[in-house]
């Protein structure tokens, strides 16, 4: 959990591209090659001989993403033949369906704008035609996925002479040996198996039933289904919205379970299926034992269920994103059936294989490393560090007071100050190695050759990502010390002094970047140099006001106390 620092300001976007080949595994092997080769982080291949059909899961930025997904496209276009291809799953083209999704740090516009930037350069680089679905339509018959796949690749050279069915991107004309692609944005799906003490299937469905959005079919006195004037069934709706669910039973784990997709977590998120799914098999006779994630999951669903148990324990939210997954991992029982790790299950976690050098130190290894000849690190992590160590103190007194008699009244205000405090924390904590690869990368910009004629321009673009990192801390450092005089203000006041410790790490942590970004501008030469230095001298003056306010009040406090004893 360590690494939450660095992942905590990924911006992520995961892109799950649907294949029209699951046998062939010379093809397949060249569409990871493909993936990997443009950069993107392949996390997951699912191939299905049956189905005729793979599922290719990858992540990265922006731009890498779409590289990918274009190579992988015309892999596929070279490779797969549609008008021999045979298979139980239904398709309309060699690349079937190219859906971006939003992970970490990204919004869906910004998917739907991945979409359609990989919509066109399919239709213009492969000539292939391409329609936008789900959040990227561009027309409401068009968001649903079966819709424009309806008849399949076999209707396909009827469907696409009719104006309604035009492609978004690409001919206009029938492609028969690549047929058309489909690409859109959609909400991450979450595929959740919640574990019961039954090896009973009718059991399972009828939990099932009473949470999924669809619900069951209506049934009268003699269990006939109700009809309605058109002669079409009736449906009692379900608890949960955007919930797909269905019973089963798994021998080999000796139990039965509901099994369900959670196709929009802002409406159910998962720790509410699994409450649910706890309410109704109770009223059954029936106990949940655990439950199960299918695949990887954000780490934003974790830490939501994490913050879900421990409010409802009554204790504080505020605490390490490492207490909260757990939290999550125990009462969710998500290790039930098989291990769950979540260093491997959980995408930013998974991602963040490259580490964080620093970060992850003892103490005294840190330290021992900080007073070597090497230049990093330097003022710059110790800055970093100290704004860190602030944050983390506003968090602590929050979480201290939270639990003490008396305090019951400023629980939500304690938590809110602990929550931010440790968002704040994670940010600096990322920052101690962000600062020491950005000189790495300024020092190789240095050493380019005088007559390399890249060289000024490499240096102006270093210079400007070593001021970034320290700038970043600088503009933080105000909150981190306003965190600290709040919660020295309504906290515990036998902690008043870690508060008073936190504002002068942060006042601290402040002076250090605001120096760290005056000697790297001095480097800098072209426009940006006025810009970058307002900001700083803007956040170190907001910086040093706030400190004096949160000086003064908790000394005065602090020496109040002396005084109340002395006389005491």
């Amino acid at each position: 959990m360590a690494l939450l620092g660095t992942i905590s300001r990924m911006k992520l976007f995961e892109c799950v591209p649907n294949v029209s080949e699951g046998r062939d595994e010379a093809t397949l092997s060249a569409c990871v090659a493909a993936i990997e080769g443009a950069g993107a982080k392949l996390a997951d291949r699912e191939s299905d001989p049956v189905h005729h059909r793979s599922v290719f899961t990858f992540f990265g930025d922006r731009d890498t993403v779409v590289n990918a997904a274009v190579a992988l496209a015309r892999v596929t276009t070279e490779r797969i033949d549609l008008r021999t291809h045979r298979g139980a799953h239904p398709r309309i083209g060699a690349v079937d369906v190219v859906p971006f999704v939003p992970v970490s740090g990204v919004t869906m516009d910004e998917c739907v704008a991945l979409a359609r930037r990989l919509a066109e350069r399919i239709g213009s680089e492969l000539s292939v035609p391409v329609y936008l679905y789900e959040f990227a339509a561009t027309a409401p018959h068009r968001r649903n996925l079966a819709d424009i796949r309806e008849g399949e690749y076999e209707a396909l050279s009827r469907r696409i002479k009719d104006k309604q069915w035009k492609p978004d991107f690409g001919p206009a004309t029938f492609v028969a040996r690549s047929g058309a692609t489909v690409v859109g944005a959609r909400k991450f799906l979450v595929a959740y198996n919640v574990n019961l003490n039954t090896l009973d299937k009718r059991l399972a469905n009828r939990v099932a039933f009473d949470i999924r959005e669809r619900g069951r079919m209506k049934r009268d006195a003699d269990g006939n289904p109700v009809l309605d004037k058109k002669g079409e069934a009736v449906w009692e709706p379900g608890l949960l919205k955007s919930v797909k669910a269905v019973g089963w039973v798994i021998p080999e784990y000796g139990c039965a379970q509901v099994s369900i997709n959670l196709t929009d977590l802002d409406v159910t998120p998962l720790h509410l299926a699994f409450d649910t799914c706890e309410e109704r098999a109770r009223e059954r006779g029936l106990r949940v034992t655990g439950s199960e994630i299918v695949g990887l999951v954000p780490l934003s669903v974790l830490l939501d269920a994490g913050r879900h148990y421990l409010r409802r324990m009554g204790r504080p939210t505020g605490v390490p994103a490492s207490v909260l997954v757990q939290t999550a991992m125990r009462t969710l029982g998500l290790s039930d059936v098989k291990p769950f790790d979540p260093q491997e299950r959980v995408i930013e976690y998974r991602l963040a294989s490259h580490s964080s050098r620093l970060a992850s130190m003892t103490v005294r290894d840190f330290i021992d490393e900080l007073s070597s000849d090497s230049p990093a690190p330097g003022g710059g992590s110790v800055s970093a560090l100290a704004a860190a160590m602030a944050a983390a103190l506003a968090a602590m007194v929050a979480a201290i007071s939270h639990g003490k008699k008396g305090f019951e009244q400023k629980q939500a205000d304690l938590d809110g100050i602990a929550t931010r405090a440790q968002e704040l924390k994670d940010q600096f904590v990322s920052a101690i190695d962000a600062d020491t690869a950005a000189f790495d990368r300024l020092l190789e910009a240095m050493r380019l050759p005088a007559t390399d004629a890249t060289r000024e321009s490499a240096l102006a673009d270093a210079t400007i990502g070593a001021t970034e990192v320290p700038l970043s801390v600088l503009e933080k450092c105000p909150e981190a010390v306003e965190l600290c005089r709040e919660v020295a203000r309504i906290g515990f006041q036998a902690s008043l002094s870690d508060a008073g410790v936190g504002a002068q790490m942060a006042r601290a942590a402040a002076a250090g970047a605001y120096q760290n970004v005056c000697i790297n501008l001095a480097g800098l030469t072209d426009k940006r140099r006025a810009a970058l230095l307002a900001r700083a001298d803007a956040a170190w003056k907001r910086a040093l006001e706030l400190h004096v306010a949160a000086e003064r009040e908790i000394l005065v406090k602090l020496r109040s106390s002396v005084s109340s004893s002395s006389r005491a």
